[in-house]
Parts: structure tokens; sequence; C-alpha cells
């Protein structure tokens, strides 16, 4: 349909009275707390006929498959089928980088499925899968990031990011230090696990539910691997119990296989992972390799960063190309430096393909300078702090990718208040007191910056749409292509229309998403959700909104109505507002939005309306590494005080000083939960969580060895610190962005840096300073025992400097 000309307003323009902004609660919190909340695994019970998969994994790292008999699965009872890639009519491949087989005949990790058993229970799924005869010839395996590293076994392009010349850089240093740094990755361990429902109607057209972050994705893949269009399934996701990044690429094949059991049994088809499957079958956060050499000059001012940086991407792809690249870019965090040239490289080794992880290689990249940082401030002469603050970013300055650090004031303001909140000052004196008092225990304070830039860093992604339907009752009905994990995404989009509409946020309603609604969209991801999704809400409830003025207006009415039912005022100066439309200056003499929608049905007037919004402004050469990849900066920064026991390396957080640039918060209440739950999943990723794998040559390598809570710890209630404090930037409405709001899903994670750099001083201050101050990430207790061990031994072994005229 043609499309109404309206009143273009700007995007980050926000009303006076407005549902955004308000401390709403999660549109599901009440289902959430009850169990009401339905989630992928529970609407399998609901059909008939409904099969269980189950996989048979392969117990070698790497591995050629000989032999593959599922005949005596056929003969457990209860099992339906068995599927292998004789039963695939498409594509028999899950990724978008044609190199993950969904069932292959060369194992590439350790517990890697290579068919699935469909049954009528899970049980005898599960029997069916040990009654198949497989036998593999075991090939030599790449387990570990330095093993790949030495045989040179790299994936996928090899970027590298440059600005200025590094010789240059180095001979104008004062202070040159070189250093190496590896570290580990992080498994997501969302609440709920990979889950795919299929069934197929009269029709063949296929219906999965899948707990997905990407549902096109999950669409196109489903679809290939049955070779029919995409226009043949659709996805829905009512909802995630986590994603954290590890549904946006991982669920397709989950959701394919329950897709081709459907097809060819004609009956409803549930692939669910348990815990242990999950975690020995989906990849992880990238673990990193960095060598490093970096200059100083002599006030402190970096002058060149010359690196290199390998992932462990795993045995396929994935998302290992722009997780490296958003790693690359984020080098830098807060800081400017004049000449850079950083190489990257994506290993390849026999494990679960690592994929997104909340902040998408941000973290490792910015990790990386604050660990050089950390380690060369004591170098130098400087408290790290001081060292931080020298090089942050000025107004005008540019990353080394090209783009201007737009609002790089607020690094500074960000810093300054927090500095001044947290009363750093005055407690870095109280530690030292509390150190010299305590020779086996000892406390560190630190605080560190974030910069991290808001796009997907493949421009075609940064677009969304959306389908806004007002019933003539004057309800309303949203779809868009977001998806929810628990993030807030959809209660935030309720908000997002409300405000637009001018109506209580009673009146809207949100739809599951679903590819036959909105389709063509991008997963929920990079921050973007709300900055993409509500852009084009936003878009579609403005169409609406401008039909209904031209009514309201009295454009449309007959002269005889427009006496009694209309305003009587040109359009433009038509308000929406709490469910009433007025005339600008007559707040009192208000019509009623339901009436107004009402006479719009009768005028013929359309009351739906598709929306679209694309971030403009973006470009990104990825071959050059240039370009503007990000619609702006997160600012903010974290203060983190620590306790360390001597005697074994356990520390505990005593006080956590948070402050964050969200712009104009849409939801207060939301984006504080946001921080707070970020902050804790970066704290475990660089102290707790040590994902471990099975490195020795015996039956077992390449086997995940944290593959369950007991072996693999997550925080928990008893690491959230004592005093935990977090506020948001005031006055900080970002222009250009719906409701002048910010992202907020990932930039907090790295606010834990400052946890870790606490640790390192604790860890200093068992020796006698002045020395640079290594520590392994995570810093688990172990860990932090040994780096305090070295600090005290450097201590006790150094040479009592003389004093001049002492006797």
């Amino acid at each position: 349909m043609t499309r109404d000309p309206i009143q273009i307003t700007h995007l980050s323009e926000r009303p006076a009275r407005s549902a955004v902004g308000e401390h709403a609660i999660h549109e599901s919190a009440a289902l959430h707390v009850t169990g009401h909340a339905l989630y992928t695994d529970d609407l399998g019970v609901r059909l008939a006929g409904l099969l269980h998969a189950w996989p048979l994994q392969a117990p070698h790292a790497h591995a050629r498959l000989t032999r593959l008999d599922v005949t005596p699965a056929l003969a457990v009872p209860g099992v339906v089928r068995v599927l292998t890639a004789a039963d695939v009519p498409g594509e028999n491949d899950s990724g978008v980088k044609h190199d993950e087989p969904l069932f292959p005949t060369e194992v590439m990790f350790h517990g890697q499925a290579v068919c699935w058993v469909l049954a009528e229970s899970t049980e005898a799924a599960r029997l069916g899968a040990q009654a198949i005869l497989a036998e593999y010839e075991p090939l030599p395996a790449l387990v570990t990031l330095r093993e790949a590293i030495a045989a040179e076994s790299f994936q996928g392009n090899q970027p590298t990011l440059r600005r200025g010349d590094v010789t240059l850089g180095f001979e104008q240093a004062t202070h040159i230090f070189e250093g190496e740094f590896e570290f580990g990755g992080q498994e997501h361990f969302y609440l709920e696990t990979n889950a795919a429902l299929a069934q197929v109607d009269e029709n063949g057209q296929v219906f999965i539910q899948s707990s997905t972050q990407h549902p096109t994705e999950t669409q196109e893949i489903a679809a290939h691997v049955l070779g029919v269009p995409s226009h043949l399934v659709t996805v829905q996701c009512l909802r995630m119990g986590g994603g954290f990044g590890g549904k946006e690429m991982q669920p397709h094949g989950y959701a394919a296989v329950a897709a081709l059991g459907a097809v060819l049994t004609g009956r409803p088809v549930r692939v669910r992972l348990n815990r242990t499957q999950d975690l020995t079958m989906t990849g992880k956060r990238h673990p990193f390799h960095a060598v490093w050499k970096v200059g100083f000059d002599a006030e402190g001012k970096l002058t060149a960063l010359q690196a290199t940086l390998t992932s462990d991407g795993g045995w396929s792809l994935d998302l290992s190309e722009p997780v490296l690249a958003r790693a690359l870019c984020h080098i830098d965090n807060a800081y400017y430096i004049p000449h850079v040239e950083v190489l990257g490289r994506v290993a390849k080794t026999n494990k679960t393909s690592q994929t997104a992880f909340r902040g998408f290689g941000g973290p490792q990249g910015m990790l990386v300078i604050e660990d050089i940082l950390g380690r060369c401030a004591p170098l130098l002469g400087l408290e790290a702090h001081e060292l931080r603050q020298r090089n942050f970013y000025q107004p005008g300055e540019a990353t080394p990718y090209g783009q201007e650090v737009r609002h790089a004031e607020r690094l500074a303001r960000v810093w300054d208040e927090l500095l001044a909140s947290s009363e750093f000052a005055a407690r870095q004196q109280d530690i030292a007191s509390f150190n010299a008092a305590h020779p086996h225990a000892r406390r560190g304070l630190a605080i560190t910056p974030v910069k991290f830039g808001i796009s997907f860093n493949f421009t075609s992604y940064n677009q969304a749409g959306a389908l806004v339907h007002v019933y003539k009752d004057g309800s309303v009905l949203i779809n868009h292509g977001g998806t929810e994990m628990g993030q807030g995404l959809h209660t935030k989009m309720i908000q997002v229309a409300a405000t637009a509409l001018g109506v209580p946020t009673s009146c809207v309603r949100l739809a599951p998403t679903r590819t036959d609604k909105v389709p063509n969209t991008s997963a929920t991801a990079a921050s973007s959700g709300a900055d993409l999704n509500g852009g084009a809400i936003k878009d579609a409830c403005e169409q609406i909104r401008a039909r209904l003025a031209a009514v309201a207006a009295g454009a449309l009415l007959p002269l005889a109505r427009q006496k009694v039912g209309a305003l009587g005022v040109h359009p433009d100066d038509v308000r929406f507002e709490h469910g009433r439309v007025f005339a600008v200056g007559h707040p009192g003499l208000a019509l009623d939005f339901r009436q107004v929608v009402h006479d719009a049905y009768h005028l013929r007037t359309p009351l739906w309306a598709a929306g679209f919004y694309r971030t403009p402004g973006l470009h990104w050469d990825r071959e050059a590494m240039q370009g503007t990849p990000f619609k702006y900066f997160s600012y903010g920064a974290g203060v983190t005080e620590v306790e360390v026991d001597g005697f074994t390396g356990a520390y505990k957080l005593r006080r956590v000083d948070l402050l964050h640039d969200v712009g104009e918060s849409l939801n207060p209440l939301l984006d504080l939960g946001q921080i707070e739950g970020g902050f804790v999943q970066g704290a475990g990723w660089l102290t707790l969580e040590d994902l471990r794998w099975d490195e020795s040559q015996g039956p077992g390598r390449g086997r995940v060895t944290t593959a369950s809570a007991s072996t693999y710890k997550l925080p928990s209630f008893s690491e959230m610190p004592e005093v935990f404090h977090v506020s948001l930037l005031q006055g900080a409405a970002e222009s250009g962005v719906v409701y002048g709001s910010k992202a907020v899903g990932e930039p907090p994670l790295m606010l834990a840096l400052s946890v870790r750099e606490a640790l390192r001083q604790a860890c200093a201050a068992f020796g006698d300073g002045g020395r640079e101050q290594p520590l392994a990430s995570p810093a688990t207790p172990e860990a932090v025992y040994w780096a305090l061990t070295a600090a005290r031994e450097a201590g006790a072994a150094a040479p009592v400097p003389s004093v001049a005229g002492a006797d």
C-alpha cells in the first residue's frame, strides 16, 4: 500500500509525559516468579504424538566415522526413527559459513552429534542411541590454543588494524615493554538449555518453536536443510531463559534436526539438550592469546602498540571473524594510541565452535589493554588509575579504525564523578593503613573505564522491522523482530509504542516474535535490540498516529461531525497523551483515543502499519579495518575494592561502585538490573569461571572436564559485593537514538575489569611495590595465591637499599 506522508519527528525527541523513562517492571515478571511463563520445552507436552530426540555423541576430539549401523536402535521399544545424513533432502549443513555438517562423517570435537534418535520418550531415545553401532578412526587433535598456534592451524581471514607507524612510535617512546597474555573463555550457562519444537501442517508448512536469538537465521538454516524455500518455514521465539549470545548461531542445527524429524515422521519433534549435552555440544566465549609490545613517553602517554591477538575459534568459523574484528576495534578501550598495529587470527582447534558471548570480542580486546596498563603502571612509577586517566581520549580524537570518539568528554565526566562518589582517595589511604597493619591479608582498590561501540560491525545487520495493529476498541498489538531472553526488551518496546501513540502501557500487548510477522530480521545481539526495534516500532506508530491526527483534527470528517467530534485544528497541532487526544495548548478539551480510533475506522482509515528502521551513518571496510562501524559509544567506569587472604588466595568483594552511561533511559529499573547482571557475569569470567578440557593423550583427550555445575564455578550470591552502588549517568541523552536512550546489554560487563585490577593491586601489596604484577585470567583463588606468592618472594629477594649517611 502507499505509505501516508507523516509529520517527521526526531527519533530522540521525548514527550514531557511518556511511558518511556518509567520504572516499569518486566512484562513477564509475574509469570516468571509464579512459574506460569512458558518456554520452548514447555510447549511440546501439549501436542499429541510428540517424539523426543537424543544425540549419539562421538567419544573423540577428532576422528573419522567408519561405521554407523542404526539398526539395533530401531529394535529398542519406543524408537521410531534415527536421523542420519542420508535423510537430509537439502544441504547437510547447519552453519552460515557452510562448514558445519549437521551429520558429520569426520568428527571435529569430543561430544559432536553424528546422528539423532527419535522416540516416544526421552529415555527410549537415550537407550536407542546407546544401541547404535558406531566405529571411529581416531585422528590427531589440536586441543589447546598454543598447540594450534605452533601448528599454524588458522581459519578465516587475518585482519590487521593499523594507524600511523609503530616503528616511529617506538622511536618516540621513553619506555618500551613487551609481554604475553593468555586468558580463558566462558560458558553461557543460561538457565534454559537449547531447545526446539517442530511440527508440520496439512500443507507441508513447518512451524518451529525455538529458543533462538536469531529466528530469521534459524528459519534459513532449517529451510536449506529441508531443501525448501524460507516461506515454508516459520520460526517463533516465545521467550528464552537466557541467551547471552549463546543462542545467536548455535540453535540453528537443533531446530533443523527437529524440523527434519517432523517432516519425515509427520509427528511433532522436540529437541531439548540436558545440561551436560549443552555444555559439551555448544560454543563458548573465545579464549585469546596475546603477544604485545607497547611504548610510553616520559609522561606516561602511550606512543605505540604492536600486538598479535589469536582467538580459539574451535572446529568451525561460526561468528569467530566478527568477534575477532570487534576485539581489534576495542583493544584501545578508552585510550588514545597514536601508532597501532594489531594482527588478528582465528585458531582452528578440535573443540566446540566458539561463538558470540555478551560483549562479542569487545571484552577480550579491552582486557588486553587493561592488563598492559595494570602491568606497566608500577614500572612507570605511576598509580594505575593515574596512568589510565592520562591516556583518555580527548574530544576530536579518533579510534585506530578512523571513527571519531563522539562525546569523549563523558569519559572524564564519568571518571571524575565516580572517583568522588566512591570516595576513592580517602579509601586509598584507609587501605594503605589496613595493609600495613595486617601481614596476612591485603586489600586492593581499582578503577577502570569502559568505551564500547554500539551497532553490529556488519553494517547490513543494522536494520529492523515492526508491525503494529490498532484495534477498533483502541487496544494495540505490536510485533517486532527482537527476541526476549530476560533482558526486558519486550517491556521497553511496549513503553516505546505507548509513548509514540500516546496511550497507557496497559493498552498495549506484544505478540511473540515470529518470522511470518516481521521477516528478515537481525539477531537480538550487539546491544542493539532496543535501538533497532524501538526505531521500527516508533516509525510504525507514528504512521498510525498521523492518520489518527488527521481524523481528530477534523480533516477527514464531514462538516456536520467537525462541529462536535473534531478539534478543528491542523493535524500537526494534535497531541496524543495517555489515552487523550487534544490540540496544542488546550489539554482540557480532549477527545478519547478510543473514540478517535472508532471514527478513523468508519472513515476507512488504515489502523495498522509496518515500521522500519536502519541505523544511519554507518560504513565499514572489513579488509582495511577502517570506517564508522558504530552509531555511538557507551561509557562507564567501575570502582572495586577487594580483600585477599594471604594463606589461600581466597578473596571477597568488599565494595563496588558503578557509574554507567545509558543515555536517557527507556526504563531505569531494567537498566540498573542489566548493569548489575552484566557486572556480575563479567566478574565471573575474570575471576571464577575456569573452562577446562582434557589435554592428555589418553582416550578422553579433548573432553570438556568442566561439564556440570559441580565442576564449573558460577558467581552466586556469596560472590556479590558487600556494598554495591550502581548509578546511571544523568543528563546524557543521545541524539539520533530512540527517545534519547543508549544500549545497556553488553557494555556493563566490562565494568568488571575493575575487579581483576583490584585483585592485582592486592597481590602486589604482598610485595614491596614497584614491580610488574602479572595475574592469570581467570583470577581464581589459586591464581591469586600464586600471584601474591610471587610478589612476596620478589619482595623478600630484593636487596636492601642503602641510605646515604647511614651508619
